[in-house]
């Protein structure tokens, strides 16, 4: 685009993709047992690699549905579908790692890169699997 015309949908996709996230990390702190906010402001490095890359997790096939749905509601959609499978990735990775959110409370990052990892490894399909 060489002009703004443009810009109201800009807007309309941004403000819906801030209140999408909003809604996903709202849900995935309260799904999880730990208090991430409350580690990270502690300076709790494990907390802050699980956020992260479950945050960047969610980002990745959030971008994928303002990029690749036919509308907004398209996108809202789409968004909230990514929602459900971070979390759901959350939820399986727990009984692969015995006393995850103890351990990341615990400052462990061992478990808490598999985490963020395997949030990323989830976005990246996710968003792979909008593209059709």
């Amino acid at each position: 685009m060489t002009t703004i015309s443009g810009l109201p949908a800009f807007l309309a996709y941004f403000v819906v993709s801030l209140g999408l996230t909003a809604l996903y990390l709202v849900t995935y702190l309260t799904a999880t047992a730990h208090r991430e906010i409350a580690l990270v402001r502690e300076g709790n490095l494990a907390a802050a690699l699980a956020l992260g890359g479950s945050l960047l997790g969610y980002s990745i096939p959030l971008s994928a549905a303002v990029r690749y749905a036919g509308s907004l509601l398209d996108c809202i959609v789409w968004g909230l579908v990514a929602l459900v499978v971070q979390v759901a990735i959350y939820w399986l990775m727990r009984p692969l790692l015995p006393n995850l959110s103890r351990r990341i409370d615990d400052g462990e990052t061992a478990p808490a890169v598999l985490l963020g990892a395997a949030s990323l490894a989830g976005g990246l399909v996710n968003a792979a699997c909008m593209s059709y």
